[in-house]
């Protein structure tokens, strides 16, 4: 991780394949707002499905048996630990504020990338953190306008924030197990300990794992085949070649993607305060990346 380039774009087969994911993550918002399961329900059920599904890949493959192979597996269950604080926030932020502006906010997960990456002695260039300064007054913008709004918004832009660090950590890990072991192997560990950390939460608090109407298990269906599958699945797989300082700002593309969407389904349109804000996050983020491959030169 230290001798990666933190600031090298994607390149070859990875470009369609983070192209898909932002599409697929795209689409978890409007999903997520228009369903009505609950929401440490569809945690569950999306992260056990997909790690169940990735399972047979990872066994086949045998990758326990080198004491590095059995840590990197410690390390993938701290990662689906991580993942459902993340989800268990951005899921959350999707029901108290709208689609767009809790995107947004969840996006400033490369600039959380980018400090982890400084904090475990990666190099990123100085010049970057403009687009950072850039896209953290984004961010204060989009948050001032929810709180004029009602606190019920300031609390879903608060745990969408928290959602962003959070999700930069678990892309961390991610990429440095899997220097170690495959993506499936990986994935399968992480998806499923990510469904059992968040069952507790539904034991607890009483929530119901089944009984919902066709719609919402289609609802439930999208999220897994576009959200997990095309989303996280393919991230990850791109992590072994792309930096997570990278993949997670080429992540706040979903942005735009989330705002078209929920304005299709929802009839959610931001107030034409928070318009300036996402336009300011993606020029900060997207500077941040051309600036430190200036430096480079």
């Amino acid at each position: 991780m230290k001798d990666q380039d933190h600031t090298k774009l994607p390149s070859g087969r990875d470009i369609p394949f983070l192209a898909l994911g932002i599409l697929g993550i795209g689409a978890s918002g409007p999903i997520i707002a228009k369903s009505l399961m609950p929401v440490p329900t569809m945690i569950f059920w999306r992260n056990l499905i997909g790690g169940l599904v990735m399972l047979p890949f990872a066994i086949v493959r045998g990758e326990w048996k080198s004491s590095a192979e059995r840590n990197a597996m410690r390390w993938s269950v701290l990662a689906g630990v991580l993942l459902a604080a993340h989800f268990v926030c951005f899921f959350w932020a999707m029901k108290l504020t709208s689609v767009a502006t809790g995107t947004a906010l969840t996006a400033t997960q490369p600039i959380f990338a980018a400090i982890f990456v400084k904090l475990t002695g990666g190099h990123i260039p100085k010049k970057s953190f403009g687009g950072m300064f850039i896209a953290f007054l984004s961010v204060i913008v989009i948050t001032g306008i929810d709180l004029n709004l009602s606190l019920r918004s300031f609390q879903g832009d608060l745990l969408a924030v928290i959602g962003g660090a959070l999700g930069a950590a678990y892309m961390m890990i991610g990429a440095r197990v899997q220097q170690k072991v495959s993506t499936s192997t990986f994935t399968s560990v992480c998806y499923i300990s990510c469904a059992l950390t968040v069952l507790p939460i539904i034991l607890v608090g009483d929530y119901a794992l089944s009984g919902f109407t066709t719609s919402e298990w289609y609802l439930l269906a999208g999220l897994i085949l576009g959200a997990q599958f095309l989303g996280h699945t393919l991230f990850n797989f791109s992590l072994k070649r792309v930096s997570p300082a990278v993949v997670s700002l080429i992540v706040f593309f979903e942005v735009p993607v989330s705002a078209i969407l929920a304005f299709i389904w929802l009839g959610q349109q931001p107030p034409a305060g928070t318009i300036p804000g996402i336009i300011g996050l993606l020029f900060g983020c997207a500077l941040f990346v051309l600036r430190s491959s200036q430096s480079e030169k």
